[in-house]
């Protein structure tokens, strides 16, 4: 009995507990995304996963730390327009289908090739 009463005042005290405020990251509070001028609070984070997949990046390619909010690179406003560029190739199709993304150019590189590689010499 001294048991079950131990577990019950244990359990209360858990759930008399605020809740957490939010997503955190590194023990750190994440702040909402802010500048936003394409996309919406919930299309930043996976998106940004995209760009270090297709563009073969990191953060501080576009952003400054440690704010992330900053348009002091210029490299986002970059971004801002290929995101507006492929969103627009992709509302051309009738079937609403994603037909493009970064990664149809880019393929893993910050610069995507223009043309295909010169074929080696003799061949």
């Amino acid at each position: 009995m001294r048991l079950f009463a131990i577990s019950m005042l244990s359990l209360f005290a858990l759930c008399a507990q605020p809740p957490q405020d939010g997503p955190r990251q590194g023990g750190r509070q994440m702040q909402p995304p802010k500048n936003l001028k394409i996309l919406t609070a919930d299309q930043v984070r996976p998106m940004m996963r995209s760009f270090t997949v297709a563009l073969g990046v990191e953060c501080n390619y576009c952003h400054v730390r440690p704010d992330f909010s900053s348009d002091e690179n210029p490299k986002k406003n970059v971004a801002r327009m290929m995101l507006t560029m492929v969103h627009d190739i992709n509302a051309k199709f009738p079937d609403g289908k994603e037909h493009v993304t970064c990664y149809t150019c880019h393929r893993g590189a910050a610069m995507p090739l223009t043309a295909p590689a010169a074929a080696p010499a003799g061949q």
